[in-house]
């Protein structure tokens, strides 16, 4: 199952206005459980940069089953994962990137935020 385009319309709703409310421009990215971008957007003056990185943010959550920050964890030197960034066309391993997951919790999506 995939996260549907209105749960993915709600969810980046929630995040622009956590957002707005943080006086922060970001842009916001979900992705479907096969890590295909299901909705966008880039609120007026988020970094042109986070475009890629938001998008890769929410591939690396959905990628991995887990908080891309957990992942940063892991991925230090001397970590089980440590280098893992470059794989899959390059993942990002810091915060911002979150598994979608539905009632019965299993994965449906990721989102990732990205931004001042």
């Amino acid at each position: 199952m995939h996260v549907t385009l209105k749960d993915a319309e709600k969810a980046i709703e929630a995040a622009r206005k956590k957002a707005v409310a943080t006086k922060t421009q970001m842009c916001i990215a979900v992705v479907d459980s096969g890590a295909n971008l299901k909705g966008f957007l880039r609120m007026d003056d988020a970094w042109v940069g986070s475009i890629d990185i938001a998008i890769k943010k929410a591939k690396t959550a959905v990628f991995f089953g887990m908080p891309t920050g957990q992942i940063g964890k892991l991925s230090q030197p001397g970590g089980p994962l440590f280098g893992i960034e470059h794989s899959n066309d390059g993942l990002i391993t810091f915060p911002g990137g979150l598994p979608i997951v539905d009632a019965d919790g299993v994965m449906i999506g990721a989102i990732g935020v990205s931004g001042s």
